[in-house]
């Protein structure tokens, strides 16, 4: 039975002092962010996080909410909210495409 790889985008592949470069968000910010749940980096054998593009991009929309004002809970309520309307919009085109065949 062959194994298929995750996704590319979601495979984690920075480590954290290469995110924090890419993102302009220092390490300890990077772990407040994941010990308050906004992120969640896959981890090594050895422990080492390990971010995806997918947390780059997750990142990014968290600057421009703390740019906004937003505080951390309010910014994992609405990446929440967020995720749960992609899903619904995923499953909404699904039922439509279903229902036209």
């Amino acid at each position: 039975m062959t194994q298929q790889s995750p996704p590319r985008s979601t495979r984690g592949v920075y480590g954290i002092s290469v995110t924090s470069e890419l993102t302009g968000i220092g390490p300890q910010t990077l772990r407040l962010y994941e010990r308050r749940g906004l992120i969640h980096p896959s981890r090594t054998g050895g422990g080492t996080r390990r971010y995806s593009e997918d947390d780059i991009y997750r990142l990014a929309r968290v600057s421009d909410l703390v740019e906004a004002g937003v505080n951390l809970t309010g910014i994992r309520q609405i990446l929440d909210l967020e995720a749960s309307n992609a899903e619904l919009s995923v499953e909404n085109e699904r039922l439509r495409t279903e229902l036209g065949q």
